[in-house]
């Protein structure tokens, strides 16, 4: 796989992770009684694909000069803030604001 479409298909699924966010920040402001800090928490995940962006941009760098350090670095910097995103979404959606199962496998898929 030729580093543009590895690093093509990394931004596709941030694209997909920023729609999922977009789409949780729609559901939760149409409910009642969530708290503020839960909805700030949506923006603080915003701010994380963004991170995820620069890094897998470095990344590509990386990869074409060969620095197989700083690639498994990266790789596993943008998988562990993929992976806080998604354990604090699913703790908000398991919590006290109420959301159907319809409604939590959408944001799972």
């Amino acid at each position: 796989m030729t580093t543009e479409l590895l690093v093509g298909k990394l931004i596709e699924s941030f694209d997909d992770l920023d729609k999922c966010i977009d789409l949780t920040k729609k559901v939760l402001s149409q409910k009642e009684n969530i708290p503020n800090d839960v909805i700030s928490r949506m923006d603080q995940y915003t701010d994380i694909v963004i991170k995820q962006r620069v890094l897998a941009e470095d990344l590509r760098s990386f990869i074409v000069n060969e620095n197989w350090d700083e690639v498994t670095r990266h790789v596993k910097i943008i998988n562990g803030l993929s992976s806080m995103i998604r354990d604090d979404a699913q703790s908000i959606l398991a919590g006290s604001y109420r959301v159907s199962d319809k409604e939590k496998d959408s944001y799972l898929a």
